[in-house]
């Protein structure tokens, strides 16, 4: 039954299309709320990172935060106008991935919800901790000129990172190095990585809980994938 809630994460189809050999449609979806009000698939998720955590296999030295917006055409919880689709229903996903790619941190908000109010609702939602600084060491965050603002800053250093971004009117070319690749393709590959799920590409979904747990889902896939990976 589980794998069922799979098989809708990546196919995006509704819940009384699923295959009958995968069990019935309302008993499967009638699971996935009781599994989501307990948290299971965030918990799927957390196990996961632990693991990579205690492996020291997490690297939390050059973090990359980015969102991203996508329609919501039934509405709901957490749904706000589309500033690029005519003021329609829409929703933003806020991503803080590690150096590797792997999601450590997720929030979902209304799409006309800007970043620099929001930020906070990242670092905040991130299920384990880092390991405590050596010395002067500070993790490095990355993030685009939507983010620039001296509030962000001073809100990420006081959270003990190590902030680059891009101040609006600076142009990236003016202090790269030639042959320098740049860290934030890392979040890219990340938010990449969630658009192979269908299911999250529009959200049907009208709780909000139920739209983060599909996507506390595909984080868990993400991050075990990588870990399984690395065994193989």
């Amino acid at each position: 039954m589980f794998f069922a809630r799979y098989y809708v994460l990546g196919t995006g189809m509704q819940w009384k299309a699923l295959p009958r050999c995968l069990g019935a449609a309302a008993t499967v979806h009638d699971r996935f709320q009781e599994w989501t009000l307990a948290g299971v698939f965030k918990q799927r998720w957390t196990s996961g990172l632990v693991q990579l955590q205690a492996e020291g296999r997490l690297d939390w030295d050059g973090q990359c935060l980015d969102a991203c917006q996508t329609k919501a055409p039934l509405g709901g919880e957490a749904v706000g106008p589309h500033p690029t689709d005519r003021g329609k229903g829409g929703v933003k996903r806020h991503v803080l991935a590690e150096a590797q790619g792997l999601p450590i941190g997720v929030a979902v908000t209304g799409a006309n919800a800007h970043e620099v109010t929001q930020v906070h609702a990242v670092p905040d939602a991130i299920p384990v901790l880092p390991p405590p600084a050596e010395g002067d060491f500070a993790p490095g965050c990355c993030a685009d000129k939507g983010y620039a603002a001296e509030a962000i800053r001073r809100l990420l250093a006081q959270w003990g990172y190590r902030v680059h971004l891009l101040g609006r009117g600076e142009e990236a070319d003016k202090c790269r190095p030639p042959g320098y690749r740049a860290r934030r393709w890392v979040v890219e590959r990340t938010r990449a990585r969630f658009h192979r799920f269908r299911r999250l590409l529009i959200r049907w979904e009208k709780k909000v809980a139920n739209y983060e747990a599909f996507l506390h889902l595909a984080c868990a896939n993400t991050v075990w994938r990588h870990s399984l990976l690395f065994l193989g």
